[in-house]
């Protein structure tokens, strides 16, 4: 496994195109400049041992150096020890609603963002437990299965979007019924399902059955709605700008809006609470210490324990690269003409 320790520094990789293009400038400069002195084959007579690929393999040389120092500044390390430890948590799933519903723009940037916000920075508030994703609309799709690897949670939650599930509508029931599958261990009494909706619910009594069934099964199930009562239009857009909105059947425009009574019901039935999505920060605060209340379950998990650094190797290529840079001389030297590396005949 490779950790990165400063990707910030990757950022100076952008100075790599600059210098490719002052370089293209600065041999047209000089083409133009002898051009007006002489013509080719004059200017080979009096500059014999003028290279026409020095100077590109210096840039080349020199763009190499400054990559692999780059390189050493984010100091990639890799994972040497693979160890079993013991850790305490419960079992987290998220189900995230993805019908078009969740476009509406009533909550800044829309409905889906802000989703994907909340659930990020629930994360960020776990230490040890175990989570999972699924994505819902007309019908429920496992998007990442029980994990502690929170990074490849956000990695998901970052591409999860309306048009990964063709089926339209929001089918909550499917949902929590393929939730009830994401919990592989018996011993887990601290099973908890939160489900990110604006609540319009198209399974109608099936969803309170699912509801019932879960409980049963001992998950939580905790409900935070996303929108405002009183709705908002679904945008279409294309490359980021609305070309209409969403119309029903007969022509009138689609008006979405978050239903907390259903919600709250779920919520109700579940052993839960349903949450008010509006506010970020005060969302995750009553979620974290409704986990901290909650029993911790022991678990096993692998995960990498000791990592070396790497960067002296990519400093050592990089200040490599950046010498033969330095005493590549731009001019042919007697060995490299006889050798003729370059295809460089000389002129008599």
């Amino acid at each position: 496994m490779i950790q990165l320790d400063e990707k910030i520094y990757f950022y100076l990789l952008g100075i790599i195109p600059v210098l490719v293009v002052l370089f293209l400038l600065l041999q047209l400069w000089r083409k133009s400049t002898r051009n007006k002195f002489a013509d080719e084959a004059l200017l080979k007579r009096l500059t014999p041992d003028r290279s026409k690929f020095k100077s590109g393999l210096k840039l080349f040389f020199l763009l190499l150096g400054l990559v692999f120092l780059t390189l050493g500044l984010v100091n990639p390390k890799i994972g040497t020890k693979l160890e079993t430890i013991k850790r305490e948590g419960v079992d987290i799933v998220f189900a995230m609603d993805v019908s078009k519903s969740m476009l509406a723009e009533d909550i800044a940037p829309n409905r889906l963002e802000k989703s994907k916000r909340l659930v990020s920075e629930i994360i960020n508030q776990l230490a040890s437990d175990r989570i999972g994703i699924i994505a819902y609309a007309g019908q429920a799709f496992p998007q990442l299965p029980i994990t502690t690897d929170y990074g490849a949670a956000k990695m998901f939650l970052q591409g999860m979007n309306t048009d990964m599930l063709t089926s339209q509508g929001t089918a909550i029931d499917q949902a929590i019924e393929l939730a009830t599958t994401y919990y592989n261990d018996q011993e887990q009494t601290n099973r908890v399902l939160f489900i990110i909706s604006d609540g319009e619910d198209h399974s109608g009594e099936s969803t309170l059955e699912a509801v019932e069934k879960a409980t049963d099964e001992g998950i939580r199930i905790f409900t935070i709605g996303v929108g405002k009562a009183k709705g908002a239009p679904i945008p279409i857009k294309r490359n980021g700008i609305v070309e209409s909105l969403k119309k029903d059947n007969n022509g009138e425009t689609v008006i979405t809006k978050l239903d907390e009574t259903f919600l709250k019901e779920i919520a109700d039935e579940g052993n839960g609470e349903y949450i008010n999505g509006s506010s970020t920060e005060e969302a995750v605060e009553f979620i974290k210490e409704q986990l901290l209340q909650m029993d911790k379950k022991e678990f096993e998990a692998k995960q990498f324990a000791e990592f070396k650094d790497q960067f002296q190797w990519f400093l050592g290529l990089g200040l490599l690269f950046l010498f033969l840079d330095v005493f590549t001389l731009e001019k042919k030297t007697k060995w490299l003409r006889k050798l003729n590396l370059f295809n460089e005949k000389d002129v008599e």
